[in-house]
């Protein structure tokens, strides 16, 4: 059992069939039938004009900040906005985009008073402030509907755009029990992870209107992202996004297992009331020897990613019983 991350999980048994079988094109020239039914479902399911198959929810960002974008320009995030801080500074790197990072709220939200702060004045000294990113999930919490709703308030005041990194917006909409067009009628531009708790072998979506999917589109290919017969993949994030979406509320029962176990276990401390999806994260005292559990936990065949904090993410391949079976070594070697 893998608890590092989501994007370790292998793709069901339905999806290695729906690969095998999907009838394919050369997508580049759009002429991949599974990818166009894919893009065409997924943006009208989730209230968008139109969207983009990618190879990764980081390549959706990219392009999503790029299209936005011009060179010179800035967009406004968290200071633990994956697209800032673990994407490898793509956006200034190939975008020549200025991420202008804000401290992020103990929610995962960002303060509306000191993004007003970091717009910059029309001045030739400063990047053109353009966008306000947010994600959610953020560390496994879901940004509330509310919160949403004034940020849509905010951008249009300050004439901006708003783009959300929803490489977990199914968690989200699962936590918050709603669709999440619901959550995607706020925003601009929105992506979607199929590789994570979704359990697809490959690929991200990005959503948008017509005119910034086709400039995403171009900008892709630039990138060397254009996939030929990609309906192979294509024909397991529909799945995804279909049958392995209920398993979501199941990831996060678990994780709520597992916190409550967590937090009984000496040197650990948790509080299960900010655990709102799938993701985990254990504070450890200095008695802690986490190095040296994860290697005996490892001999079990339990993989962690030792640290302080110690973060567990729950997902398809983990069931309830695994909950038990960790937490039971985790005491042992305590």
């Amino acid at each position: 059992m893998d608890f590092r991350s989501d994007t370790v999980t292998k793709p069901t048994q339905s999806m290695r069939n729906a690969m095998a079988k999907a009838v394919v094109g050369d997508d580049v020239y759009g002429d991949d039938p599974t990818v166009n039914e894919l893009e065409e479902w997924v943006a009208k399911e989730n209230g968008f004009e139109a969207a983009l198959f990618t190879t990764s929810g980081t390549q959706a960002n990219l392009l999503a900040l790029m299209s936005h974008c011009e060179r010179g320009d800035e967009y406004l995030c968290g200071q633990q906005a994956h697209n800032y801080k673990f994407e490898a500074g793509g956006a200034a790197v190939l975008g020549s985009i200025q991420p202008q990072p804000i401290e992020n709220n103990p929610d995962g939200t960002l303060d509306f008073n000191k993004l007003t702060a970091a717009i910059k004045p029309d001045d030739s000294h400063f990047a053109r402030t353009k966008l306000l990113s947010l994600e959610n999930t953020i560390n496994g919490k879901v940004l509330p509907m509310q919160y949403l709703a004034e940020a849509r308030e905010f951008v249009d005041f300050h004439g901006l755009q708003l783009h959300l990194d929803g490489a977990r917006v199914y968690n989200a909409a699962a936590a918050l029990d709603v669709e999440v067009k619901e959550i995607g009628k706020y925003f601009d531009s929105m992506t979607i992870c199929l590789s994570k708790g979704l359990a697809a072998p490959i690929g991200s979506l990005l959503l948008g209107n017509k005119a910034f999917i086709a400039k995403a589109r171009r900008i892709r290919k630039m990138l060397g992202g254009g996939m030929r017969q990609a309906g192979i993949l294509a024909a397991a994030g529909k799945l995804a996004l279909t049958e392995q979406v209920p398993q979501l509320k199941i990831d996060h029962s678990n994780a709520k297992k597992l916190a409550l176990g967590l937090a009984a276990i000496d040197g650990f401390h948790v509080n299960p009331e900010f655990i709102h999806t799938n993701i985990v994260f254990a504070k450890l005292d200095s008695t802690v020897d986490i190095k040296s559990l994860a290697q005996k936990l490892s001999q079990d065949g339990i993989t962690i990613s030792p640290g302080n904090p110690v973060r567990f993410v729950t997902h398809n391949d983990i069931s309830e019983r695994d909950i038990d079976t960790v937490l039971e070594k985790i005491k042992a070697y305590r």
